[in-house]
């Protein structure tokens, strides 16, 4: 389930879900932060709860009710943010409330949740979360990296006064590229990511079958020369 959640069934590289606001929103490493909290914490909960009420909720009415609970958790995470992150919650704009709309929450609570107890929900969630996050926070960097010369710039406004100077200058003097914080930027960089993915994942298959063609020679030697 880990393994499936952060890398085999990536919901962002994988399943190619959520593009929306993946790709709007991580212009910076504290946007996609910020994002990618609070979407694991929606999907956590969401799972939590279509898990308890799965043997209560008839055919008929079932995805309506996981939208209900999907929406009432999103409620939930805008007035958290409201009152402690306001800044970065206007930076967000309407891309929290569409948290909402994500497939990747109503997929998962739909596939998964509505059939297993809550533990396993809860941790499928939780990994599913973590791996959209994973893929926030690489773009996010790579893009605030390329764009403006700098990592995390701007922490202060999720993490409070403590992350005030964590704002690291990697390159002094560096002429911003606004093509990497624009959409089109997103576009490339996520596109990177998902051929950089595959790749990694064909090169080890071919390791794989090489090992496995391998141990079946060493194997017809031994019945051979037994």
């Amino acid at each position: 389930m880990i393994y499936n959640g952060i890398w085999k069934n990536n919901p962002a590289l994988v399943q190619l879900l959520g593009l929306c606001p993946l790709l709007a929103v991580t212009s910076t490493v504290v946007n996609a932060l910020g994002l990618g909290l609070a979407t694991l914490v929606v999907l956590v909960g969401a799972n939590v709860a279509v898990s308890l009420i799965r043997n209560y909720v008839t055919d008929a009415v079932r995805l309506p009710a996981f939208v209900m609970i999907i929406a009432s958790f999103v409620t939930s995470i805008e007035l958290v943010m409201q009152a402690y992150t306001y800044e970065l919650y206007q930076i967000l704009g309407i891309f929290i409330p569409l948290i909402v709309t994500n497939c990747a929450i109503l997929g998962r609570a739909d596939a998964f949740a509505a059939k297993n107890p809550v533990i396993p929900s809860a941790l499928d969630g939780f990994m599913m979360g973590l791996g959209f996050m994973a893929v926030l926070l690489v773009l996010g960097a790579m893009r605030e990296l390329i764009g403006q010369g700098t990592l995390f710039s701007d922490m202060q406004l999720l993490l409070g006064d403590m992350a005030i100077n964590w704002k690291i200058e990697v390159f002094a003097d560096y002429p911003d590229v606004l093509f990497a914080i624009l959409p089109p930027g997103a576009f490339i960089g996520l596109g990177l990511l998902i051929a950089l993915k595959n790749s990694w994942d064909e090169k080890a298959k071919a390791r794989a079958d090489k090992n496995k063609g391998n141990t079946e020679a060493v194997d017809r030697r031994v019945r051979v020369t037994g």
